[in-house]
């Protein structure tokens, strides 16, 4: 299991956050699993910065590129809260 931090734009976090927003898309440069954590830190592509709000998630589930036209080399990530939902 490891912990990714990412970057997430704030339309997007914002679903997140409110629980509409149960996945993420994302190239498949870090080697997602199952059982990871992330760390979705609100980034503000306007300001060039990060707003301070975080989310964190587990991964419950992972369909890899190269299946259902999802492009070889992404990554459909399921998204649960942790048993300690840290949200800021």
């Amino acid at each position: 299991m490891k912990t990714h931090n990412l970057k997430t734009w704030p339309q997007y976090f914002e679903r997140v956050l409110d629980g509409s927003k149960t996945f993420e898309v994302r190239n498949n440069d870090r080697d997602f699993q199952t059982g990871d954590i992330l760390i979705l830190l609100e980034y503000d592509p306007n300001n060039n910065s990060f707003t301070n709000r975080t989310i964190k998630k587990v991964v419950s589930y992972t369909l890899h590129g190269g299946n259902f036209g999802l492009e070889h080399g992404f990554v459909v990530l399921g998204l649960n809260n942790t048993s300690n939902q840290n949200e800021r």
